[in-house]
């Protein structure tokens, strides 16, 4: 198999559109909004520990943002390390991968910001028509 036929097998078995699709998988690790969240603390701030990345994100619970962090962690997007202190320190950051991928998810999550007012509007428009 050439390299041309070798990319262009690669490019069907990750189609998203396709069900049994492995990229979907991440997807959907993707579409949560503590990822996004997450994601974007760290491009922003660089490396924290998990109390700063709590603090950083109102309203995740520990269980929460431990699952993420894992997630992110598994899918080689976040590194975890752990420093032998009393007590023990662990420090979060961005993996190249996630780098690649969080300035994405921060342009993403400006534009939440910037047009929610517009969005409020449409919800209303539309909650009143239905």
């Amino acid at each position: 198999m050439t390299a041309a036929q070798r990319r262009e097998l690669e490019k069907i078995q990750f189609d998203a559109y396709l069900a049994e699709c492995k990229s979907r998988e991440l997807l959907e690790t993707l579409s949560s909004k503590w990822v996004a969240l997450v994601l974007s603390a760290l491009r922003e701030k660089g490396a924290l520990r998990y109390s700063e990345i709590a603090r950083t994100i109102a309203g995740a619970s520990q269980k929460m943002l431990t699952q993420t962090l894992r997630a992110l962690e598994r899918d080689g997007l976040v590194s975890r390390e752990v420093e032998p202190t009393v007590p023990v320190s662990v420090t979060y950051e961005l993996t190249p991968l996630g780098d690649s991928l969080s300035g994405l998810v921060l342009s993403v999550k400006a534009w939440a910001e910037a047009n929610m007012v517009d969005v409020m509007v449409a919800r209303a428009e539309y909650d009143d028509r239905t």
